[in-house]
């Protein structure tokens, strides 16, 4: 197999194409959902949704198959064949949480396509429990005996459903979940039905190729140059049956496991450089769920949740008392109110982004300036209206005394971390953010040779800009004087060049703007190496749990390596591939690396607008906050750019070392182990997304915890899209099952398959006690 640029730390291999076996829930026609069946993996051909499996290095050779989404692939004859071997079952969801306001047409839509089983059972209220406890001989056996004439009973049937289903509440506990399930006998005569795929046409079918020694490791690889990887627990696989708790902690409904490990800070060294707020993973990640606050209520939908939450979603009032007179956050009766302020900007964000744009017009929000890190963000009022110049900011804050300020943020649906700079590198790789702000961000960024603002220097793209405003920029008092002494002569001997400084008389503010050299003449011509250049074998690129140093990384010259020129203008860059990626090169599917990055573009926006935006009976308008917890190119998040949502990328450890294409093309992101927690509080997002994630995870860690992990992040009435191999995808289905959730949709066709659930309000009775994260 060809050696790519973006290598795994496992090779890959795919199973063989097989017969279909198609599973439906949502009421969409078959052969929209055949469209459906897309992924990230099968840029520009017929056939979309990979096989990524990992494998041995030594039997990576074979092809990976895929869906077909081709709206040719089955026409309406044949899909006519298809429902006429479908059985369908229901299930009655049995949540205790009546705030299901969203999802009325989602339901109508669901049992719409009902009437065959109707048909079936004569009276479907009646039947409803004993299909659930339906055995799967029993469910053959009526699969075997569905025929055309219950589809015609359907068809006959839809407009008195339709119209039984229009005085249907939206109650959860009256959601039916269906599933149809194709008999053994026909899936072995469906060769008729589906477009065979030839040797030819296989071998254009796009997969992740074993690129290990390629030009690019993974993040997993990079960084273990750097330290001592810490090596995953394999666990056994998980039984079927799962039994779940709610956790027991300390931090109660707002539990990050990474961030409230209690005893591992109790056994800390010290704690100057902001250890105890730096993350510290369990041995065994929980596989707990976490409650839900008191009177918990579906969140607010952007734009409003920008200026006005629930305070029983976040029942937090002290940072209303210490920053109200900054206009930070203020309690409006049952909701906290954000008039927009911030330390720095009290009369308003946008005044103060437009302050930040005419002092230096060259910042260009929105063209030159795309993608910007916001350091010590507070409740992230700047990033959220950075959004109306077509900005988007990564926002990150410690969970220290400022009570939940990244809660805050989320749940208003403004993209942020809970993170510190303290002894580690960020998450990110170099050279990525046009601009860093930090707006009395509390980081002593002179101290120990500036490492802090080093760390700094090396997320910065050469010739991007270092916003500080500070009190030391505009004030007098003998610690200000001090500091600003300090910072001159650092950001001097950095090299950066201090382009201006301004006031801002409204809100009694100022600011200094540094650039970023673009060239190695002023580190070269340095009468003293100090801060010193880093050693040739620093790799800036390893993160992950690397420690921090006081030295700088030479810029890149070589016009063909990344980050010795700026991105292409906003919105252009989203589109266009990276100038560094080279057509010697190969992708991660195996196609040279420029062609790999637009095929899988293309492929990501056909799946958006022909299966997600249509297929699934989402409402989008409650949709905010979206995470990509395998991203590969980013393609998913660029197909969404329309909506008025934002997507977190994550880049897994173990896979292709993508996430500088991803912020080269305007998008963000992070790395992660999804062996360990997400940096984030629980129930803030409102969608994820999950691409071949589960497979590969499960070979390392618990699945069940990955899964807790998840209950954890999503939102009540949060969907969970999941595409994967049949098997995995059986496994995750009947643990979302186990807790309640609701089954929306579930397809599978050779071997893959694609599923999306919606987490209930459900909690479990029983309590399991973390003594871990006990005060």
């Amino acid at each position: 197999m060809a050696q790519g640029k973006y290598s795994r730390v496992d090779g890959k291999k795919s199973s063989s194409c097989s017969t279909a076996t198609i599973i439906v829930v949502v009421g969409v026609c078959l052969v929209g959902v055949w469209m459906f069946m897309s992924s990230s993996a099968a840029p520009g051909q017929n056939s979309d949704l990979p096989v990524i499996q990992e494998s041995k290095q030594k039997e990576s050779t074979k092809v990976s198959s895929q869906f077909e989404d081709n709206s040719g692939d089955l026409s309406s004859d044949d899909s006519a064949k298809d429902e006429s071997n479908q059985e369908n079952t229901q299930n009655e969801e049995s949540s205790t949480n009546e705030n299901d306001t969203n999802t009325e047409d989602e339901s109508k839509s669901t049992e719409e396509n009902s009437n065959s089983n109707e048909s079936e059972n004569s009276n479907s209220e009646s039947n409803e429990s004993e299909s659930s406890n339906t055995n799967s001989e029993s469910n053959e056996s009526e699969s075997s005996n569905t025929n055309s004439e219950s589809n015609e009973s359907e068809n006959s049937n839809s407009d008195s459903n339709e119209s039984e289903n229009s005085n249907s509440g939206a109650n959860e506990s009256e959601k039916k979940e269906e599933k149809v399930e194709k008999d053994e006998t026909e899936e072995n005569s469906s060769d008729n039905k589906t477009e065979d795929l030839s040797a030819a046409t296989q071998s254009e079918i796009s997969k992740e190729t074993n690129a290990q020694n390629g030009a690019f490791s993974t993040q997993e690889a990079e960084s273990a140059t750097e330290k001592q990887s810490q090596k995953p627990s394999i666990s056994k696989k998980n039984q079927e049956v799962y039994q779940w708790k709610t956790c027991n902690v300390s931090a109660g409904p707002d539990y990050i496991p990474c961030l409230d490990n209690l005893e591992a800070i109790r056994h800390l060294h010290g704690r100057s450089h902001y250890e105890h707020r730096e993350r510290h993973c369990p041995t065994d990640p929980p596989t707990c769920l976490v409650s839900l606050p008191v009177g918990y209520k579906t969140p607010i939908k952007w734009p409003r949740s920008r200026e006005q939450i629930w305070y029983s979603n976040v029942p937090h009032t002290k940072l209303a008392a210490v920053k109200g007179h900054q206009n930070w956050v203020k309690v409006t009766g049952e909701y906290l109110s954000f008039p927009g302020g911030g330390t720095q900007f009290k009369n308003g964000a946008l005044h103060y982004i437009d302050f930040i744009q005419n002092t230096l017009p060259d910042i260009a929000w929105g063209k030159r300036t795309r993608v910007i890190l916001d350091v010590g963000c507070g409740v992230a009022s700047f990033g959220g209206y950075l959004f109306e110049r077509d900005v988007v900011a990564f926002s990150f804050a410690p969970k220290d005394e400022h009570e939940a300020q990244v809660q805050f943020a989320l749940e208003r649906g403004i993209p942020a971390i809970s993170a510190v700079m303290g002894t580690k590198r960020l998450p990110f790789p170099s050279k990525i953010f046009d601009v860093v702000h930090c707006a009395r961000c509390r980081v002593p960024w002179h101290i120990e040779g500036g490492k802090l603002l080093l760390e700094l220097n090396r997320v910065l793209r050469p010739g991007g800009y270092f916003v500080w405003s500070a009190t030391p920029v505009y004030q007098n008092k003998t610690e200000d004087v001090e500091i600003w002494e300090a910072m001159s002569k650092l950001t001097k001997a950095m090299c950066w060049e201090l382009v201006v400084i301004n006031n801002d008389k409204l809100n009694e503010v100022g600011a200094a703007i540094y650039r970023k050299p673009t060239s190695n003449e002023c580190y070269e011509s340095r009468q003293q190496n100090e801060p010193p250049l880093c050693d040739k074998k620093d790799d800036p690129d390893a993160v992950w749990n690397v420690q921090l140093e006081a030295c700088m990384h030479k810029v890149p010259t070589d016009e063909s390596v990344r980050g010795s020129k700026w991105p292409e203008m906003w919105p252009q860059r989203l589109e266009s591939p990276p100038y560094w990626l080279k057509s010697s090169e190969v992708g991660v599917y195996g196609k040279p690396a420029p062609e790999d990055f637009t095929s899988d573009y293309e492929n990501w926006k056909r799946v958006v607008a022909k299966s997600y935006l249509t297929g699934l009976g989402i409402d989008w308008s409650t949709v905010r906050n979206v995470m990509d917890m395998r991203s590969i190119y980013g393609g998913f998040a660029a197909a969404m750019r329309d909506l008025k949502i934002w997507v977190m990328n994550v880049v897994p450890l173990d896979s292709p070392d993508t996430l500088p294409i991803i912020y080269e093309r305007g998008l963000f992101g992070i790395y992660h182990d999804w062996c360990e927690s997400f940096s984030t509080y629980p129930r803030t997002y409102d969608l994820l997304h999950a691409d071949h994630l589960f497979s590969d995870i499960k070979k390392r860690c618990k699945l069940q915890s990955l899964m807790a992990e998840v209950d954890r992040i999503l939102r009540p009435e949060g969907k969970l899209i999941v595409r994967d191999n049949i098997e995995t995808i059986a496994e995750v289905e009947n643990m979302a099952k186990s807790m309640n959730w609701i089954v929306r949709m579930t397809y599978n066709k050779d071997n893959e398959g694609m599923l999306c659930v919606e987490k209930s309000f459900w909690r479990p009775d029983e309590v399991e006690t973390l003594s871990y994260a006990i005060e």
